[in-house]
């Protein structure tokens, strides 16, 4: 999946690239799974502003995925490799063998024409679905469960991976792409392999019109506005913030953690992803 970059007709040109689009096979998808999406442009019911730098965009068709690969030892063949505007990975339309077709995401490694599996007595091989106990260790996985039969919920981004690290009783040692290793259970599922289009951290944008279509409003920096803004704002020039790093609402911006010291999930992570136990 490389990436092409264009003569220099324009300063915006000059730097962009973007996917070649070799793998796509179809560029419709499949109506029946797909729905309207409604945009809310970071606004509430009210119609205020409760998320910053979202907005306008390009209008998109959901394409409902199948995360939860619950048709064991039924077969599928993929049938098309589309694009997915929701999403920075491809996605897979497969063709189960009683006929029904789902949405996946496309593994890396795989294109139309191979065929895939899930369930317990299903082998380890790229794209087949089964739960971590039946997995072998050291290999690399995506779309993992946080709670049995929920679907998966993490690790689901353009190529990205988890390594499974141990296999303990009940429970099953992770670790993620952030570097944080957690521990989950045994019974969940997981794909395995890596997720599809590796090349998309490497795009570069090219021109802010480009950040727009993606429904990406400006971000302007606090200390170009005036005080009553924002904490960094104020002053004549170009001046320092004269104080750590803070939210437009006063809150510490860098370093303050968030989670909740009694979320259920703390006595899961193993090592956190900041390095710091």
């Amino acid at each position: 999946m490389p990436l092409r970059s264009y003569r220099p007709t324009s300063p915006g040109m000059r730097q962009m690239t973007r996917s070649t689009f070799d793998e796509i096979t179809s560029d419709k998808p499949h109506k029946p799974l797909t729905e309207s999406q409604v945009r809310s442009a970071g606004r509430n019911s009210q119609g205020k502003l409760t998320v910053r730098h979202q907005g306008a965009g390009h209008k998109r068709l959901y394409r409902l995925i199948d995360w939860k690969r619950d048709k064991p030892g039924v077969p599928a063949r993929i049938a098309t490799v589309e694009y997915d505007p929701n999403r920075s990975a491809r996605i897979a339309l497969v063709h189960y063998a009683d006929g029904e077709k789902r949405y996946i995401l496309l593994p890396h490694g795989l294109g139309v024409g191979d065929v895939i599996a899930s369930g317990p007595d299903v082998e380890a091989h790229v794209g087949n679905a089964l739960p971590l106990a039946r997995i072998p260790l050291g290999t690399q996985i995506h779309n993992i469960e946080l709670r049995s039969g929920a679907g998966g919920q993490i690790v689901r981004s353009a190529g990205s991976s988890a390594q499974l690290l141990a296999k303990e009783g009940e429970m099953a040692t992770i670790r993620l792409p952030s570097g944080e290793v957690r521990r989950v259970r045994a019974e969940n599922m997981a794909t395995i392999g890596q997720v599809s289009n590796l090349d998309h951290e490497n795009q570069k944008i090219g021109k802010a019109g480009r950040s727009r279509h993606l429904g990406r409003r400006p971000s302007v920096r606090g200390v170009v506005m005036n005080p009553n803004d924002h904490p960094h704002g104020g002053g004549e020039g170009k001046s320092p913030t004269g104080m750590p790093p803070k939210t437009p609402w006063g809150k510490p911006a860098m370093g303050l953690r968030t989670r909740a010291k009694k979320n259920p999930t703390n006595k899961l992570i193993v090592r956190r992803r900041y390095g710091r136990g």
